[in-house]
C-alpha cells in the first residue's frame, strides 16, 4: 500500500497540538483594522480551537505517515 500524504491545505492552515487538538488562525485579523475596537482585534490575536467532528478530521488528515 502506498503512504497516505499529509492533506497540504490543513498543512498552512491548521497546527496540532501536543495535546492532540487542531489550532487555526482566526479570520478578520488581515486588513481594514482601522474600524474595527481594540477590543475585538485583541480577541482575535489568539489562536482558535477546533472541536467536534472537524477536529477529528482535520487532526486526521495531518498526522504524519497514516
Amino acid at each position: 500500500m502506498p503512504k497516505q500524504k499529509t492533506h497540504k491545505g490543513m498543512k498552512k492552515r491548521f497546527k496540532v497540538t501536543a495535546s492532540g487538538k487542531a489550532k487555526h488562525r482566526k479570520a478578520f485579523r488581515s486588513h481594514l483594522l482601522s474600524h474595527k475596537s481594540g477590543k475585538r482585534k485583541r480577541r482575535l490575536r489568539h489562536a482558535g480551537v477546533v472541536t467536534g467532528a472537524e477536529a477529528k478530521e482535520i487532526v486526521e488528515c495531518l498526522r504524519p505517515g497514516s
